[in-house]
């Protein structure tokens, strides 16, 4: 089968799409991958571990316009001509759409073809994008209606053949707000494949660089709702036990400064890295220097329902959990023993379950032992994937 997957970003990025299209071309299944270059230059079809990824010019205007895709149809009415011209240029079977983003796009496209359609949520979009920063700026309240992009989500679950999500919990709410046939929604993690925590070669500048350190570790977006600034309000009482401390933040967002002028308030600048956006070929190196590694999300309803990435990156290597207690997190790390949960939001409560951690080596150890069990035998890309593709190959 050929199975065309739409995805409005450049490639490679995104580890959930890249972790989809492997694991459904092992299975037999073709692979064509829509995707855009927002570059002048650029190479138009290439092979990407197996995945045939197509590639269509993107200026960043019409790029912008994707923000009011469901307030005017602009947007819709530029990408669906070229989703047309990969479609019948491919011969596509079955259309994969990652993220509502492009959903209306899609269906425009595939109004004469009728082609079966799999969409797949990559998170509550509706909820999240209320804490946008250009969501919350003055054009932004005028222009952009979350509202709108809650009714196309729920309009687009309804008509799509079947619904992909992050999390059981995901899947139960998208179940009850829409009420849906539970057997048309798949459940797929933001796992890791084998391919990250295997064969590495590790960066020893960075193992060098944090070798005298105790390591907490937080790798990827630093938005307000990630719940950075939780962390560093509570770094003035962990230095005066922990002289050796280390705060290493691999990620970056419009929220960086907000970050580091706290630092500076707090007089705690020379005990925080901020070392930007990175490869994801290095976050091995970076998992494997950490003592501790932490996910210090803020409660909403997306929260709730979804797993950061970072958490089964983390998990992988063998790196014990720190985690706010969001839904999500907190099954997550009781069903696996991987790690111990702090209140969102609550720097106090973090500092007392961090230094839970910190004197007890032996529990740091035991834990790291659960985390690699649960990927290896739970989590991992491979088995976690087996419901998505029975689903292709029926």
């Amino acid at each position: 089968m050929k199975i065309g997957m739409i995805l409005d970003a450049p490639f490679p990025t995104d580890p959930r799409v890249t972790n989809e299209a492997k694991v459904l071309k092992n299975s037999g299944h073709e692979v064509f991958l829509f995707c855009l270059s927002f570059k002048n230059k650029f190479i138009t079809n290439e092979i990407i571990e197996g995945i045939n990824v197509v590639r269509f010019h993107c200026d960043w205007l019409t790029y912008k316009l994707s923000a009011l895709a469901y307030t005017f149809p602009f947007y819709k009415w530029i990408m669906s001509k070229k989703i047309k011209k990969f479609i019948n240029n491919y011969k596509i079977d079955v259309l994969h759409v990652h993220d509502i983003q492009i959903a209306s796009s899609v269906y425009s496209a595939n109004s004469k073809t009728q082609l079966d359609i799999v969409l797949d949520l990559h998170e509550n979009r509706p909820e999240i994008m209320k804490y946008y920063k250009h969501v919350n700026s003055f054009l932004g309240k005028l222009l952009i209606s979350p509202l709108k992009w809650k009714n196309a989500e729920e309009k687009y679950c309804k008509i799509s053949n079947s619904v992909v999500v992050v999390t059981e919990l995901a899947k139960k709410e998208l179940i009850e707000r829409i009420k849906i046939d539970k057997k048309k929604v798949i459940v797929f993690s933001n796992s890791v494949s084998k391919s990250f925590y295997s064969r590495i070669k590790f960066d020893q500048q960075i193992l060098k660089k944090y070798s005298k350190y105790f390591v907490l570790l937080y790798l990827g977006n630093t938005s307000e709702r990630r719940g950075l600034m939780t962390v560093l309000k509570s770094v003035p009482k962990i230095i005066k036990t922990v002289p050796n401390f280390k705060f290493v933040v691999v990620g970056s967002s419009s929220f960086d400064n907000e970050l580091l002028k706290m630092s500076k308030t707090l007089n705690i600048l020379k005990y925080i890295d901020f070392e930007g956006w990175k490869n994801e070929s290095l976050f091995p190196s970076y998992i494997k220097a950490s003592n501790l590694a932490i996910s210090p999300l803020l409660p909403n309803l997306h929260h709730h329902t979804t797993y950061a990435n970072k958490i089964f990156q983390y998990m992988s290597l063998g790196c014990p959990l720190l985690c706010s207690d969001v839904e999500a997190q907190k099954s997550l790390l009781n069903t696996h023993k991987s790690g111990l949960l702090f209140k969102a939001g609550d720097s106090e409560d973090l500092i007392k379950i961090f230094f839970k951690l910190y004197l007890n080596k032996d529990l740091r150890n035991k834990l790291s032992t659960n985390c690699i069990d649960a990927i290896k035998n739970h989590l991992n890309n491979d088995i976690i994937s087996k419901n998505l593709v029975n689903y292709y190959n029926e």
